[in-house]
């Protein structure tokens, strides 16, 4: 897989945001919500970072940015197994499934460069 672009993994970034603001107000216990509430919180810096970005740049390959986003790795493959346990709603249950494999794919392969 070639490396995607700063462009591609905002939009992949942005709508993994979306489905997981929904996830987060349909969860309904605090212990999702929370599980939830710390994802974003590591995704909305990375977004912010990104977006700092020149638009010129945004076709060079995407490299993380922030300490967050390197270490949220593991709690977003927890999100890909429990995914049928905290999303309750069919419809973002279903939307997150293409959504957060590619997340998890641009992940592991930054995680892969690093390592």
């Amino acid at each position: 897989m070639s490396k995607p672009s700063i462009a591609q993994v905002v939009n992949e970034f942005m709508a993994f945001e979306e489905l997981l603001d929904d996830a987060y107000w349909e969860a309904s216990c605090s212990e999702h919500k929370d599980f939830i509430y710390d994802i974003i919180s590591m995704f909305s810096q990375e977004i912010a970072e990104l977006n700092k970005l020149s638009i010129q740049d945004h076709h060079y390959p995407y490299e993380f940015i922030t300490e967050g986003i390197r270490r949220i790795v593991p709690k977003v493959s927890e999100l890909e197994s429990r995914k049928p346990d905290i999303i309750q709603r069919t419809k973002t249950l279903t939307d997150m499934r293409e959504v957060l494999s590619n997340v998890i794919a641009i992940l592991e392969a930054q995680s892969e460069d690093l390592g």
